[in-house]
């Protein structure tokens, strides 16, 4: 059955892409996490969202160019007729290019994909997408890593810190100023930030941040569940360089898988670059195994 591509529609739209994304994670990357990314300014502009519907309305893919994270987030129903990866490919190709110029342009996009999805593979080079993997000193490429239900240890804090979920809309400028300094980058608006409070898959109790004695903020880490299936996912997870040497992101990881399996999370989730070191022993030291090696493909924009 052929598709038709049609404009963004506001929240429904975003219940739909959410969903298709569920109902076939071992085809995509972004799954668990997506209330977080689905939340991010790139939607502002409903020209940086594209949707394709078969006949009968079904949604069968949709993209979204996310400036942000410099990434094409898509997601493609397996049942949808050949050719349509490569007409998304060509949207996004035409929307970076309408966009340079303006505060949503990118000199280089990035799209996620798995090593073995060789026809996704094939429709990106063929589009001028190119592997990060290898390609010297500036390889970049990730991990999808998942830790099975197993007890969790109880992790020490450092005297005067504590643990606690993040204080509403009351809270959310504090946690932008750290966000950006944690990440060094601007990207987190104070208007992001509150949409994910008010995504139905959003549970207040996993939205935690790490309290320093003086009352600053010191770290963050947010969990979320897939409300179809027992699994959840963390994203994302920081701290301020000043207290990095406390432990503080390892208790903030434990704390929030505690609080994941007790919503009833069997498997957890999370994506990391496979450069960073620090982040890799962190997660492996909790528990977490390599489960899917996430190749980048990469296209440039003058």
């Amino acid at each position: 059955m052929p598709t038709t591509q049609r404009s963004f529609r506001g929240e429904p739209d975003l219940r739909a892409m959410a969903a298709l994304a569920r109902a076939f994670p071992a085809d995509h990357l972004r799954v668990i996490d997506l209330p977080w990314r689905l939340s991010s300014w790139a939607l502002d502009n409903p020209a940086n969202v594209a949707l394709w519907v078969d006949g009968t309305d079904q949604l069968m893919a949709w993209a979204v160019l996310q400036a942000p994270f410099w990434t094409i987030d898509y997601t493609i129903h397996p049942g949808a007729p050949a050719g349509l990866h490569a007409q998304l490919l060509t949207w996004a190709d035409a929307r970076a290019r309408a966009v340079l110029d303006t505060p949503d342009s990118r000199p280089a996009w990035f799209v996620t994909v798995f090593p073995d999805q060789a026809a996704r593979i094939r429709d990106l080079e063929a589009a001028g997408f190119a592997c990060q993997a290898d390609v010297g000193e500036d390889s970049w490429s990730k991990v999808f890593m998942c830790r099975a239900r197993a007890p969790i240890e109880e992790q020490p804090l450092p005297a005067g810190f504590t643990i606690r979920p993040l204080a509403g809309d009351a809270e959310v400028e504090a946690y932008v100023e750290l966000q950006r300094e944690v990440f060094e980058s601007r990207n987190m608006t104070v208007a992001w930030r509150a949409r994910t409070l008010s995504r139905p898959e959003y549970v207040p109790e996993l939205d935690l941040v790490a309290v320093a004695p003086d009352g600053r903020l010191a770290g963050f880490c947010i969990g979320w569940l897939d409300p179809n299936a027992p699994r959840g996912q963390i994203e994302p997870l920081g701290v301020r360089a000043e207290y990095r040497q406390f432990g503080l992101g390892r208790a903030l990881l434990f704390e929030c898988l505690r609080r994941l399996q007790a919503h009833g999370a069997q498997d957890i989730y999370v994506e990391t670059d496979n450069y960073r070191n620090a982040a890799l022993e962190l997660y492996e030291s909790a528990g977490f195994r390599v489960l899917r090696d996430v190749w980048l493909y990469r296209k440039d924009y003058e």
